[in-house]
């Protein structure tokens, strides 16, 4: 149990304990080798957190990889960066991973300990990050944003997933805990081993994402009126992303509604391929902000053929778009979504299920927008403020407990 960690753990450094005390703002180490503008939804949830922690008069160091030669610190109230050497990610055009900086972190942080340290990603940076913060003693939660071991198989290497999962695990559980999107992947992970795992759910932004942003003219330039059925994919268009099974869905929607359109927002290595196999698809490549939410809310149908996600936020900016939605039932669509009612839900991997529900929508245009409506007034519940709350109750508890991380047992 997390109180057993707390009874063995040395006190905190006193600089930690006068600010904790004295009930003033948190300091708060943020490390991840992606940020914004890199476009992926592990970058859009930190910002979010990141945002939300300044909101409530935090600081927030955030410690990352330098994005590049023209990357520059952003200078913010409440905010330092701290750019540290990295290198691309070979087949992800534009993300980075940083290099180890353990010793630049100790140096660092003895003259100015953080409060708590939280690390959002696993790679080298993220791991020399955990390294020194043991080292000083300092609070660790990690995040679980992305599933690494799943995407193996997408790439012909699945007899690495074990391997891939067991590093992870022993990462995670040198943390005093865990953040996880949805209780279904805390069950997943504490059935592999994973310790002190807790819940920390995502919200959506229902003012950027609404279907008041739906565009005429950008529906015009698809080619398509406002009695089309457009079809929408947005996210990487890459091979852990299951696209095949959403061309699939949509050529056999297609039979059904003949002037249909499929329109996919993003950018991958499965680009090149799909525009040489699909003409007549129209590719928007890469969005975001305002842009982003006029091209969801000028579509009607959302197909999400993924299989590989800890969460998927694009559900929830689909849902606050009024999009009708076809998915699995796993990850965000399941914590959120009620088949039939806010959205249609194939059972998990069950592609025939899938590509059923897709037709189902398209041939019933009431459905469709009952569906829409529904979704909407869901996504309106979901509200970034109650995220921020947990989220700083979790860091403000785990720097009082002020536990000594050279103390937890590494558990694999």
């Amino acid at each position: 149990m997390l109180s057993d960690y707390a009874l063995s753990a040395p006190a905190m450094p006193a600089p930690l304990q006068a600010r904790i005390h004295d009930h003033t703002a948190l300091q708060i180490a943020l490390v991840t080798e992606t940020y914004p503008p890199e476009v992926n939804g592990v970058a859009h949830t930190l910002q979010h957190m990141v945002n939300g922690m300044l909101a409530r008069g935090h600081q927030v160091h955030l410690i990352r990889p330098r994005q590049g030669r023209d990357d520059q610190q952003r200078v913010q109230a409440g905010l330092t960066e701290h750019l540290h050497p990295g290198l691309p990610i070979p087949g992800y055009k534009g993300l980075h991973f940083g290099l180890p900086a353990r010793s630049a972190l100790v140096e660092s942080w003895q003259h100015n300990p953080p409060d708590i340290v939280y690390i959002a990603t696993e790679g080298p940076l993220g791991r020399s990050a955990l390294n020194a913060a043991r080292q000083l003693r300092i609070p660790v939660i990690s995040g679980f944003h992305t599933n690494f071991h799943g995407y193996s198989r997408y790439y012909g290497l699945g007899f690495l997933e074990p391997a891939i999962g067991g590093i992870l695990r022993r990462f995670h559980n040198r943390t005093a805990c865990t953040l996880v999107p949805t209780q279904a992947l805390r069950t997943e992970l504490q059935a592999s081993g994973f310790q002190r795992c807790e819940v920390l759910a995502r919200g959506v932004d229902t003012q950027l994402f609404s279907p008041q942003r739906r565009d005429a003219g950008l529906r015009h330039a698809w080619g398509v009126d406002e009695h089309t059925l457009v079809v929408m994919y947005v996210g990487r268009l890459a091979a852990e992303k299951n696209l095949s099974l959403a061309v699939e869905s949509f050529r056999l929607l297609q039979l059904k509604r003949p002037e249909a359109r499929f329109v996919l927002v993003g950018d991958g290595p499965e680009l090149r391929e799909l525009k040489r196999l699909h003409p007549d698809f129209i590719f928007c490549g890469m969005r975001t902000g305002e842009d982003l939410a006029r091209h969801y809310a000028s579509g009607d149908v959302f197909l999400f053929p993924s299989l590989s996600e800890t969460f998927g936020n694009v559900v929830l900016e689909a849902m606050a778009s009024g999009l009708a939605i076809v998915a699995f039932d796993y990850a965000a669509a399941h914590e959120h979504l009620i088949h039939g009612e806010h959205a249609l839900l194939a059972p998990f991997a069950d592609h025939g299920a899938f590509i059923r529900l897709a037709q189902e929508l398209a041939q019933s245009p009431e459905y469709l927008n009952r569906l829409r409506l529904n979704a909407r007034e869901l996504a309106q519940s979901i509200d970034w403020s109650t995220i921020y709350n947990r989220l700083e109750q979790l860091f403000k508890d785990h720097a009082t407990r002020g536990r000594c991380h050279a103390t937890i047992t590494e558990n694999e």
